[in-house]
């Protein structure tokens, strides 16, 4: 049976505001509960939607201690709509390691149902984005609108922006289920929800986009330890028989796409973005894993138009939140974004999570045991 969501209610009023929950600790999963939803603006309501079933998580076939599973949730849009802020709300945050929202347009809804409708169990594994096969999908119009991770709540902008749905878009949820707690073994069910905030926009409301910024992760075994996993091709043919090809060939595809022609192991790498198009920068959201120790964004670095555009100086797996810049910034063709990220092997062992686990030379990948470099920047597309 493929897993669909349930309609909760939909709100016109306010409601009541919460302190953000403070971070916890950095050790992967503290059991904080997700912080509340802001009350609702002019012109706003919200669409609640939860599984329809709760859902177990199990570890895919290839090994390892992790599962992406998509759900396809109907907003039952009849109109077009901006969302506006959006906060998924995982039930179990032990195992909730985190999500991703993406909004696909009609032109992609077929493939989505299909894919959903052919899969046994509920939803479907989605290792490296949505897991659809459909050119609306695969060609990028499935728009990645928010991500959420241990400590993310809500954000909201003061200018009249929002990721445009038009009527009959659907919204995919990816759910990154880590078992590192129980090596692997099913942890208890998941049934989460999310919270879509939309409004009907005016003649001069902007669209947002996401534009992810990644680097490659090289970080080779620490001085004092050794291991088959330490070397660099055999920590990559792991990864692949664990999340597949399309995951497997990330570190070797990201060094090509920022022209270095050989890997460079050590704890900090960088990658430069031309940019492409003209475009409004809105804010920006740092992910990494459990190794993750800081993560940068500059525009044009080595120029005297310099400028970090988002700074996380001490990452934290447990606080992770899109960073409002403090006023919009204007970039386009001719600029450069920088993104740097420093991890650190160390980590290894002071993390129970981690500390049971062979040392390996940590490439990009999926699971909670691997890693990432990703500065995810919220911008707006505008004319020239």
């Amino acid at each position: 049976m493929a897993l669909t969501f349930a309609v909760v209610g939909c709100g016109s009023n306010a409601g009541n505001g919460a302190a953000p929950v403070p971070p916890g600790p950095h050790n992967a999963h503290a059991g904080q509960p997700p912080a509340s939803t802001q009350p609702l603006r002019a012109g706003e309501r919200f669409v609640d939607l939860e599984m329809a079933e709760a859902y177990t998580p199990a570890p895919p076939e290839g090994g390892g201690t992790d599962e992406y599973r998509c759900q396809v949730v109907d907003p039952g849009l009849t109109e077009a709509a901006f969302l506006t802020g959006t906060q998924v709300t995982p039930e179990n945050v032990a195992i909730a390691h985190h999500a991703i929202v993406y909004a696909v347009p009609p032109g992609g809804a077929a493939a989505v149902r299909e894919q959903d409708a052919k899969t046994p169990g509920l939803g479907w594994q989605c290792f490296g984005g949505t897991g659809v096969e459909g050119a609306e999908v695969e060609e990028g119009d499935a728009a990645w609108v928010d991500t959420w991770a241990p400590g993310a709540a809500e954000t909201l902008f003061t200018q009249d922006v929002g990721f445009k749905l038009e009527p009959g878009s659907l919204i995919v949820l990816q759910l990154h289920y880590n078992l590192l707690a129980t090596d692997g073994k099913p942890a208890g069910s998941d049934r989460s929800a999310v919270r879509l905030r939309l409004t009907e926009g005016t003649p001069q409301t902007r669209e947002l986009d996401t534009l992810p910024l990644d680097a490659p992760t090289d970080l080779p075994c620490a001085p004092d330890e050794s291991g088959p996993l330490c070397d660099r091709a055999a920590s990559i043919a792991d990864v692949t028989k664990r999340f597949g090809r399309e995951v497997g060939a990330t570190a070797d595809e990201q060094l090509e796409e920022c022209g270095q022609s050989a890997p460079k192991p050590g704890d900090t790498q960088t990658c430069d973005h031309e940019v492409e198009e003209p475009m409004t920068l809105f804010a920006g959201f740092g992910h990494m894993h459990l190794l993750g120790r800081a993560i940068r964004v500059e525009l044009n670095p080595g120029t005297p138009t310099a400028e970090v555009v988002l700074d996380v100086p001490q990452f934290d797996f447990d606080n992770q939140r899109l960073v409002k810049l403090p006023e919009p910034v204007e970039i386009g063709p001719g600029d450069t974004l920088r993104v740097t990220c420093t991890h650190d092997a160390g980590l290894r062992k002071r993390l129970p999570q981690l500390s049971k686990l062979p040392p390996r030379y940590v490439v990009w990948g999926d699971g909670t045991s691997d890693e990432m470099c990703a500065g995810i920047m919220t911008v707006s597309p505008r004319k020239s």
